[in-house]
């Protein structure tokens, strides 16, 4: 049985800490400064400790000893949890939408010792969405467009913003406020967040999308040179995005994000009746031939190992155990850094918790 350690019992750190506890493959520490959130997350019967990172000590001695450690928190921890991970040989996963951040994890990971990985970016987007676009982008001789769109939306949405909190409000912010990778006409440039609004339909129902930042995860770097335009937009009902170009924009809050979270955090409440959208697009040449392709998929709340998890919350923390679980069968890269399109997307698919990404029926109640 692997020993992990995963560091924040939020929303996603608790459902992952969930799905991993109940696998029977891993014994699961549980570490956070909120007494509360622990709480939550024993009542499992996960094993739980109290830890505040800024502690450098009380960190590695955590680490220590463990086969990998999870961060559960927000992006700006990221960095010296990886650090942690480096000293005492544990692989290291983490869910963060940040750029830069990816960024300075790749360096730490140069570092690493055989056997030991760093895999940031776990989850939905990035994460998921990465490893169906790179498999698509693998079926045709020449692509032309590869077009990512993901949202985690209210099945019910009932004010202004057509919108609630399903996840971190930090990562939110990151994504509206940020710039945002693009390949356009073959050369990768950065484009402006909340700009690029385009309006489309699926399923009967009507959407927009935007550019918003980090959804693309590594795959500039990984689809550089062989795909001519590719870009990730975030999914939200009509309307959502004129409102928040407003505040991030009109309102200047981009420069004050701190306030931006508190505006947020009090006016928008959090749903676990939402529907993740997840839907990509390449068209390219194949045998001579131009081709579309896509993968739509709708994910929905469900009950797991006795609790209800909000879609988001499947979804992200099912993105990440999986790509725990294919580490330890030694299908990823053995050492170093780890992008999420070197997952194989069969591979994944079929994995205990990667199966949960394939399309449900939708639900007669929320």
């Amino acid at each position: 049985m692997r020993d992990l350690l995963l560091l924040g019992a939020g929303k996603i750190g608790e459902s992952i800490a969930n799905l991993l506890h109940h696998s029977g493959a891993y014994h699961v520490l549980v570490a956070d400064r909120d007494p509360a959130a622990l709480e939550r997350a024993s009542r499992f019967g996960i094993a739980t400790q109290m830890l505040d990172i800024s502690n450098e000590s009380a960190l590695l001695e955590s680490v220590t000893g463990k086969d990998a450690v999870i961060s559960a928190l927000s992006y700006n921890c990221s960095t010296a949890v990886a650090q942690a991970a480096l000293q005492v040989g544990a692989s290291f996963f983490d869910l963060t939408e940040d750029v830069e951040t990816t960024r300075s994890i790749r360096a730490i990971a140069s570092g690493a010792r055989p056997g030991q990985i760093f895999m940031p970016q776990c989850g939905l987007a990035p994460g998921f969405i990465c490893i169906v676009a790179n498999a698509m982008c693998q079926r045709f001789d020449e692509v032309e467009k590869v077009k990512l769109r993901v949202g985690a939306l209210p099945r019910y949405p009932s004010n202004m913003m057509l919108y609630n909190l399903t996840w971190s409000t930090d990562g939110l912010i990151n994504e509206y406020c940020n710039a945002c990778e693009v390949i356009r006409d073959g050369h990768r440039q950065e484009v402006l967040p909340l700009e690029g609004l385009e309006s489309f339909s699926l399923d009967g129902m009507d959407y927009e999308a935007f550019n918003t930042s980090g959804g693309l995860g590594t795959l500039c770097d990984s689809l550089q040179g062989r795909v001519r335009n590719l870009n990730y937009k975030t999914v939200r009902y009509r309307g959502h995005q004129h409102l928040m170009a407003f505040l991030v924009k009109s309102l200047n809050l981009n420069r004050r994000r701190d306030l931006l979270r508190e505006i947020l955090e009090d006016a928008v409440p959090m749903t676990r009746q939402d529907v993740v959208l997840i839907f990509c697009t390449v068209s390219g040449v194949q045998d001579g031939r131009l081709v579309q392709e896509s993968d739509a998929r709708k994910l929905y709340p469900r009950t797991l190992h006795g609790a209800h998890w909000s879609a988001i919350q499947v979804a992200t923390a099912a993105g990440l155990c999986a790509a725990v679980d294919l580490h330890f069968s030694s299908a990823t890269p053995a050492t170093g850094f780890v992008c999420q399109e070197d997952l194989d997307l069969d591979q994944f698919l079929r994995n205990r918790f990667g199966t949960l990404f394939r399309e449900q029926e939708q639900p007669d109640v929320g």
